[in-house]
This record gives structure tokens, C-alpha cells and sequence, in this order.
């Protein structure tokens, strides 16, 4: 028997780790204020003060917290975790990420319908992290035309959740104390999939198709080229040794990566810097026949 879903009894947090894109979390933030099912409450996750500017926001039907703490993904998304306990789920999603109108209500009928489930994702409509990027209007208008929520959770098991939108069961955090692992510096890249592994212990890791949203990919304010090159090697490396991960997915991510940008550095795409890309991958690897390749590196390079 299907659970009866209401704030009160399954209230939902969005958490939004952000920085150096004020102007693009402000929107995104605004923008959820403007739908017909809001979350319960948003938590803004800064770095530094100019990160936010909440005075240039609407009236907002919901509380409205502003955290501040270490920089990175990770650092940033443990703040939340760390101060977050009064609600049932958090939905963490970019700053640039916006969900359908519905999200919410088909977020809680997923997680009260199957107890088992422990995280989520859903389903990404247009994905600008592919491309040029997308803009907030072009988004709009992608929701406008997307399909009817489904009245049901159309839920499948998935080996790791997509980081622009991922709910996680509050519950099972407070039993099991799982964090973002902050040796995953500055963009993480792979902490969500790291997190998903661990919490896959408690329970199932789905996809539900109910869940629709747009990223908009915005190119602002990413870590650089060659960081994140180093990084599509190391953060791999790093967890593969750690345990987390299958190495056979890892290292065909990581090979798949360095291919890409090797060979496409002679004609790259405008928004991608992919002899940045490459110059990161080659310093990883010799890093890696050196014995000193690591996540945190990336703060050296900087």
C-alpha cells in the first residue's frame, strides 16, 4: 500500500553547493521559488561571502539557509550534511540544474513507496554539460514541452546517481555516517559516484524516470583544464586503491578520457579545453609512474 506523501511527514531540502556563480545560483534559486511544488526548505553551500546575494532575490515560499565552510564539492556538500538533519530527504543539485515542476512531490512518493531506496537521480531532459551549454530560457522552454510527470515512481537500479541531481535518504546517513570524501579537492570529479558505492551498503541506488530536470551546464566558474584533466587520472587511481569503485569501469573511464582528449586537442571544441585536458592527463600519469599521483595535486597545479 502506496504511503501517503506530505511535507510535513517527508519534508525535502534542496542543497546547492556553489561558488564564484552568483548570478547563476540566484536564478536557479529564484527559479524555484516560482514553482507550484517547492521544496520545504534550500540550503545555499558557500565559500565566501560574495558567493550568494540574497537580497536580490524574490519573496521566497521557503526558508532560504546560507552556509558557509571550506571550498569544494565536497567540503561544501559535507557542510550540509553536517548541519542538516531535520528533514527526511536532501536533494543536492547544481547551481545551474533545474528540476520540473513536480519533482518534489514525485521525489517523496519514490522514497515513501520503496524504503528500501537510499539515494536517487533522475531523469535529465537536456544536458549542456555536452555542449556550448544551455541557457535558463532555453531550459524554460525544455520543461515547458517535457512530459506529465508519471503518477507512479519508475524506478530502476543504478550503479551510481548523476551529481547534478542526487536525493539522499537523511535516515540512513544519521545511522551510517557517510560523508563526500574531501580528498576529492575542488570539483570532486567521482565523488558522487565514491559516495553512491558506500551508500549502496544500506540500500538500493536508483534512476527514477518521474524525475525530470534540465542542466544547463554552465562553463563559468569550472575548474580549469588541465585540473581537471589531472583529475580524470587520479581521482580514478585514488578510487580504485580506496575500494569504492570496480576497477574495470575506472580504468576504461579513465583510458576513454585520455583518448578524447587526445584526439581532439588538434580541433577542439570552443568550449572545451582540451589541450588543458590533455597537459593535465600527461602530468597525472607521470605522477602515477613516479608513486605520487593523488586527488589533492590538482592544489598544487592551480
Amino acid at each position: 500500500m502506496t504511503a501517503v506523501q506530505t511535507s510535513a511527514s517527508c519534508p525535502v531540502t534542496v542543497a546547492i553547493a556553489t561558488t564564484g556563480r552568483r548570478g547563476i545560483v540566484g536564478q536557479t534559486i529564484a527559479y524555484l521559488a516560482s514553482l507550484n511544488d517547492p521544496p520545504d526548505r534550500v540550503i545555499a553551500s558557500i565559500a565566501h561571502p560574495e558567493d550568494i546575494d540574497s537580497s536580490g532575490l524574490p519573496t521566497l515560499p521557503f526558508p532560504l539557509v546560507v552556509l558557509t565552510g571550506p571550498k569544494g564539492s565536497s567540503a561544501q556538500r559535507n557542510t550540509v550534511l553536517d548541519a542538516e538533519r531535520d528533514c527526511a530527504l536532501i536533494l543536492f543539485v547544481d547551481d545551474d540544474f533545474l528540476i520540473a515542476d513536480g519533482y518534489i512531490s514525485a521525489l517523496r512518493r519514490l522514497f515513501t513507496t520503496h524504503r528500501e531506496v537510499v539515494m536517487s537521480t533522475g531523469r535529465v531532459l537536456a544536458d549542456g554539460i555536452h555542449g556550448p551549454g544551455i541557457t535558463h530560457d532555453e531550459a524554460l522552454r525544455v520543461l515547458a514541452d517535457a512530459p506529465a510527470t508519471p503518477p507512479v515512481p519508475q524506478a530502476r537500479d543504478e550503479y551510481s546517481v548523476y551529481g547534478c541531481n542526487m536525493a539522499i535518504r537523511v535516515s540512513t546517513l544519521v545511522e551510517n555516517p557517510e560523508r563526500f570524501d574531501e580528498n576529492l579537492p575542488l570539483y570532486a570529479w567521482l565523488e558522487d559516484m565514491d559516495l553512491c558505492r558506500r551508500m549502496a551498503r544500506y540500500g538500493r541506488i536508483v534512476r527514477d524516470e518521474s524525475l525530470l530536470g534540465v542542466h544547463l551546464g554552465t562553463k563559468t566558474g569550472r575548474s580549469t583544464g588541465v585540473l581537471l584533466g589531472y583529475s580524470q587520472v587520479a581521482n580514478p587511481v585514488y578510487l580504485i586503491r580506496k575500494g569504492s569503485v570496480r576497477p574495470a569501469p575506472m580504468l576504461k573511464l579513465m583510458m576513454k578520457n585520455i583518448l578524447s582528449n587526445l584526439a581532439k586537442s588538434l580541433w577542439p571544441e570552443p568550449w572545451i579545453d582540451r589541450s588543458g585536458r590533455m597537459r593535465g592527463n600527461m602530468i597525472a600519469l607521470g605522477d602515477l609512474l613516479r608513486g605520487r599521483c593523488a586527488p589533492a595535486r590538482i592544489l598544487e597545479l592551480r
